[in-house]
């Protein structure tokens, strides 16, 4: 199965049309026509029927349209990874994180690798530290920011000297929110939100201790942003780290005893990375090697 005739076959279902396809694509309508039966025969199975004036896809046509995008739009950005890479280093980084402190550490990284390399460009999904790992792990992201606890069993990382603060983002005017710290005893009874991540919910376990029993949790979440809007409601409170940003009639109270985490900056063992990523990673080091000789 040649790209080329993928491409010709994309056009093809695009544009519904075999003679207006081959107008676009510069070849004759013969030549079109015969590709796409080569690749029928290829697949052994039919890819369009007619109707009326047009042609229309099949369900193995559509099954094949979402392959060959897929195919074609990676095979698009490895070639974008590797374009001139001798003058000057170009691609694309794909970057996943979630709402945490730690991220303007890698904000910080990425301003600085941008003024060395500007014709890079970047990619962002954000997500919890279980979806940015699926995604790392199909080859869809190229780094992650993860918080702890996170297995990285599979992953080359660096640790990044941010510790994120657990505590309850709670209403101002709530029994909470008049608090200077929010301790066990305190959450019994009250409806509680939680990160829908097991290992987080295994470390507020042990926080807790036997007051885990006494917490009513009608609802686990991945970010916090619509969180937040069901607090501001009354809905209940929710377990969560500090984040720099501000919710009008809302408040932080930390946890006492403290609960604190680090994240790490993570990608995939013994994977093959674009020049870009690995300069990125190389840059990512050194950045955060200087900040731990300035901290000591």
């Amino acid at each position: 199965m040649e790209l080329r005739v993928l491409r010709y076959f994309l056009m093809v279902a695009r544009e519904e049309n075999i003679t207006h396809a081959a107008q676009l694509l510069h070849v004759t309508q013969p030549t079109l026509s015969r590709q796409i039966q080569e690749l029928e025969e290829e697949l052994g199975t039919k890819l369009f029927v007619r109707s009326n004036h047009r042609i229309v896809l099949t369900q193995e046509g559509l099954l094949l349209r979402r392959r060959a995008q897929e195919i074609l739009d990676l095979v698009d950005r490895t070639q974008r990874d590797f374009a001139d890479q001798k003058e000057e280093l170009t691609g694309e980084v794909a970057i996943g994180g979630g709402e945490m402190r730690s991220m303007s550490v890698l904000a910080e990284i990425l301003a600085g690798f941008r003024q060395q390399h500007p014709n890079v460009s970047y990619r962002f999904y954000s997500g919890n530290a279980d979806h940015i790992k699926e995604h790392i792990e199909d080859g869809t992201l190229d780094i992650g920011v993860l918080p702890e606890p996170v297995d990285v069993a599979r992953y080359e990382f660096l640790r990044i000297p941010v510790m994120e603060e657990w505590g309850v983002m709670t209403r101002a005017d709530s029994p909470l929110g008049q608090l200077d710290v929010v301790r066990p005893e305190d959450l019994a009874g009250r409806p509680l939100m939680v990160s829908e991540r097991e290992l987080v919910q295994n470390e507020l376990a042990n926080w807790l201790g036997n007051g885990v029993d006494a917490l009513s949790i009608p609802v686990r979440y991945n970010l916090l942003y619509n969180v937040a809007m069901l607090v501001k409601s009354g809905f209940g409170d929710a377990l969560c780290i500090r984040l720099d940003c501000d919710y009008p009639g809302l408040r932080f109270v930390a946890l006492q005893p403290p609960l604190r985490l680090a994240s790490v900056l993570v990608w995939k063992k013994q994977h093959v990375t674009s020049p870009a990523v690995r300069a990125l990673i190389l840059h990512a080091k050194k950045c955060l090697a200087s900040i731990s000789e300035n901290d000591k």
